[in-house]
């Protein structure tokens, strides 16, 4: 029997962390190991338990989820992966808490199955990416198109320049073998070059990256 995905929720509302707690602990593979109603809360959590995934209000007291995040991600390795769970997906907080690492982010809203289903997705290293949104927050919240490009960007190869831009329009590894008529293997090798010359943690990360660096032009 697998080990199951061990969850952390940090939210200030209890009515918020139980809906969330008896959600995840219905479903097979899925266990909620512990709970947070602060920021500085959840980094405590979090570093003592370990776990695999945690669930992330942005406002909360004390610190807030970007701080959070930021500790977490900062002093703990393996770190766990972050989703920021918020009510507004147009805020400047969730833009904020992407570029601190966050893997992805998730409405309150979400129905209980793409809750479920974003939690087993980033568990297994993938990451949240809602294109339209992720371009909508770095139009709003981006610092602009730079007067020079990034340094990683003449490391790319123009095959890998191609890739980052179908990551940025949200394909994932086998679609972008598809469109690009590679193997799923050449695929993944090309997404892993771009994680290593962009600097980025994952997939997110280097989306951010290339919008914030003009790489790519939101719009």
């Amino acid at each position: 029997m697998s080990t199951p995905v061990r969850i952390v929720l940090a939210d200030d509302e209890r009515m918020v962390r139980t809906a969330l707690r008896v959600i995840l602990d219905a479903e097979t593979g899925l266990e909620v190991v512990g709970e947070a109603s602060t920021g500085a809360e959840a980094v405590s959590v979090v570093r003592e338990l370990r776990p695999d995934v945690v669930l992330m209000d942005v406002r909360m007291p004390q610190i807030d989820g970007i701080r959070a995040t930021e500790q977490i991600l900062a002093t703990l390795d393996p770190a766990p992966r972050i989703v920021v769970v918020t009510t507004f997906e147009n805020d400047s907080y969730v833009y904020d808490a992407l570029r601190a690492g966050a893997a992805g982010f998730l409405l309150k809203r979400a129905a209980a199955e793409d809750l479920v289903q974003a939690v087993r997705l980033v568990a297994r290293s993938d990451s949240l990416l809602f294109p339209a949104a992720v371009r909508g927050l770095a139009a709003a919240y981006g610092k602009g198109r730079p007067s020079a490009p990034p340094p990683w960007a003449a490391r790319l190869t123009d095959r890998e320049a191609d890739v980052l831009r179908l990551m940025a329009s949200g394909l994932t590894n086998a679609e972008i073998a598809a469109r690009l008529r590679v193997g799923a293997a050449t695929a993944k090798s090309h997404v892993a070059a771009v994680l290593a010359k962009t600097g980025a943690r994952d997939r997110t990360q280097a989306v951010i990256a290339a919008y914030e660096s003009g790489f790519i032009t939101p719009g």
